[in-house]
């Protein structure tokens, strides 16, 4: 899902798709950055919540929308369901979602 610049997105028809690697029962809910992944870079999500009855998912979906800035309802995981590496969709165009997430990962360096 990496573009040949090496990013963690994917646009897609309805926004911007993002590979996440998630881990569950942590003890703060944060994004730290990029991380490897056997499929190769991911955005390292960190959530509280276990990861029992989709508790983790809709965990991910609010911390990337806190970290984006964005409304909850513009966030889903797409694929991974039961994985820690997911697919995340970001409804929105997907120019300015990317140069957020940019953004935001620059802040965070």
């Amino acid at each position: 899902m990496m573009t040949a610049g090496g990013e963690i997105w994917l646009q897609s028809k309805t926004g911007l798709r993002i590979i996440t690697r998630v881990t569950p029962k942590a003890a703060t809910d944060r994004v730290e950055g990029i991380t490897e992944t056997p499929q190769g870079a991911a955005l390292k999500v960190r959530v509280r919540a276990v990861a029992e009855k989709g508790e983790a998912n809709r965990a991910v979906e609010e911390v990337l929308a806190r970290w984006l800035g964005i409304a909850k309802g513009r966030v889903s995981v797409a694929a991974g369901d039961k994985a820690r590496t997911k697919t995340v969709e970001i409804a929105g165009d997907p120019r300015e979602l990317q140069a957020l997430v940019k953004a935001r990962l620059a802040a965070a360096s």
